[in-house]
Order: structure tokens, then sequence, then C-alpha cells
């Protein structure tokens, strides 16, 4: 039904699970068979503990949800002590997302764990977070710290390095040149909108810092643009996501030019939606005779 490789890598499942949704893979253990998922996505890892903004931080949208989590982990020498362990034991592709306030700290959670001799398939870079004060968004707006910040991190690695870029920007596509010419191996695309919500009621917005991100299906028309866009600019393979429900919305992805897809805000509701989705995935297959769901890459038929 689907068969991908890069980078040393092979996927049987375009699905994987997105940043901040799944926790660091485990917490779901009991309600999915994470070795079906094509891979996982960790929850971002930062050089020391973030206790996150202050509540809320979490509001409902009609189609979706507004989060200002603010990057809340227990930082980079916990995980490598407690978690990342558990994650080696796994089977399916893992990708430790990592976020930093400067390029420095990025560079110092690279080098811890490098430093390990745990299993996993490689690292995420979190470039693209709206909802913190400082770091993440900065450098996922300008295309010469992207390619500087992409550049220092190759130098310190032989694993798959995939940049996240970030929708709140003029031109994505510049964004993703600079991360290619900075030697990344892939590019995860959208991360979440800018977006807020008000309590009429009370006159006060529902998120403590006013701003926050916005995901789930309202954004998934962006994120099909924006993808759109990478493909036809970059020769990295691309993760889409955005906004994903169904299985059609993931066969929309891979035709708009996505290589792999990431489930996000769908795994708060339904933890095991990726396995559904697979299923239906394996029966659209079947049923129009397609032997390779990635053999649909970027096979959108224009109009004009």
């Amino acid at each position: 039904m689907f068969h991908f490789s890069f980078k040393g890598l092979t996927f049987d499942s375009p699905l994987l699970a997105a940043s901040g949704t799944f926790g660091y893979g485990d917490e779901v253990a009991d309600l999915i068979d994470i070795n079906q998922l094509g891979g996982i996505m960790t929850k971002s890892v930062t050089l020391h503990p973030r206790e996150g903004n202050p509540p809320p931080r979490i509001a409902e949208t009609p189609a979706g949800m507004l989060n200002s989590i603010g990057l809340a982990n227990p930082g980079v020498d916990s995980f490598i002590r407690e978690i990342l362990p558990r994650l080696s034991a796994l089977e399916t592709a893992v990708f430790i997302n990592i976020a930093g306030s400067t390029l420095q700290e990025y560079v110092e959670v690279l080098d811890k764990l490098e430093k390990t001799d745990a299993f996993y398939a490689g690292y995420e870079i979190n470039i693209s977070c709206p909802n913190v004060k400082r770091g993440g968004m900065a450098f996922g707006i300008d295309p010469r710290t992207t390619e500087r910040l992409t550049r220092r991190l190759r130098e310190r690695t032989d694993k798959c390095l995939v940049m996240k870029l970030s929708p709140n920007v003029t031109r994505i596509e510049d964004i993703a040149a600079a991360a290619e010419a900075g030697g990344a191996d892939a590019l995860s695309a959208i991360n979440t909108v800018v977006g807020m919500g008000i309590d009429i009621e009370k006159r006060t917005p529902l998120l403590h810092t006013v701003t926050g991100g916005l995901s789930g299906a309202a954004i998934k028309p962006i994120a099909l643009a924006q993808v759109y866009k990478i493909s036809r600019s970059a020769k990295l393979p691309l993760i889409g996501l955005g906004g994903i429900s169904n299985y059609k919305d993931v066969i929309e992805f891979i035709l708009a030019g996505a290589d792999l897809v990431q489930i996000g805000t769908l795994n708060f509701k339904q933890p095991a939606a990726a396995v559904r989705i697979r299923e239906e995935l394996e029966a659209w297959c079947l049923k129009n005779n397609i032997a390779n769901l990635h053999d649909l890459k970027g096979e959108m038929v224009s109009s004009c």
C-alpha cells in the first residue's frame, strides 16, 4: 500500500504522529499499536526544563484548537535519562523534536543527544513555534538564520535532520530553500497558524498569552497550499501536516507534493486515529488498484 525510503529510513506507512500531540510516544501504548505508525515526532525537548506558559493555554475553536503550551518539557538531561531508553525500544521511526531560544541552545541539545548510544531515526528541529516569547519563530522567519542554524546542526550529526517550517512568513519557499542550502535532509510543514479568541462575557482573551497557535481542520487549506508551494521549489522529502482528519486528507497532501504526513490535533480526540486512517488508505488503494500510495506524489492535475 505504501513504501517510501530516504536517508536510510524506510516507511511502510505514510502516517507519523506530530510533535506535541502524542507526548513522547509511550504514554498512549495502551491505546494504540505504536509500531503501526510510520514514525513519531516527540514532544519538544529543550536545553533546560520548561514549565510552559501559565493557564489558560488551550482553547477549543469551532474547527480546531488554540494552544499556547510554551514548550513545557523536563529538559534534555531528564529526557535522556528517563524517556529516551523507552523510545529506543520502539520499532517505529522516532524523531526527537528540538526547540531552543538561541542557536547555541539548539546546538547543545543536539550535542547531548549525539553523545548517547540510544537508537532513534533523527531530529525534527522546531524553528516555527508561535507560542513562546522568544526563540523558535525568530529562526523560522529569516532565511539567513534558518540556513545558519541548519548548517550548524548538520555539522554535528549524520542522523536524519528535518526542519519544521512556519506558515507565518511571507514566502515559505524562501525558508525551505534556506534549510535545503544548510544541509537539511527533509522538511515538515506546517506548524500552527497564529490565532486568538476572546471570551465576550469576561472580555478577556481565551489564552493567557493572548495569541497562540491554531491547529486542526481549520488550517488544512493553508497547509495544503504551503506544501504545494514547497514541493515545487525544494527537492527535499516533504512531510505535510495541518488539519488532517481522515484518509482523504492524507491523499490530498500526497497529491499536493508531500511524501509523508503527520497526524496532529486529531490525536487528542482519537489517539488511535492513525491506525484507522491507515486501514482506510489500504482499502482505498485496493479499490482503486494503486500498488503504492507514494506513486501519487505531486500528481495533482492542474485545471489550467
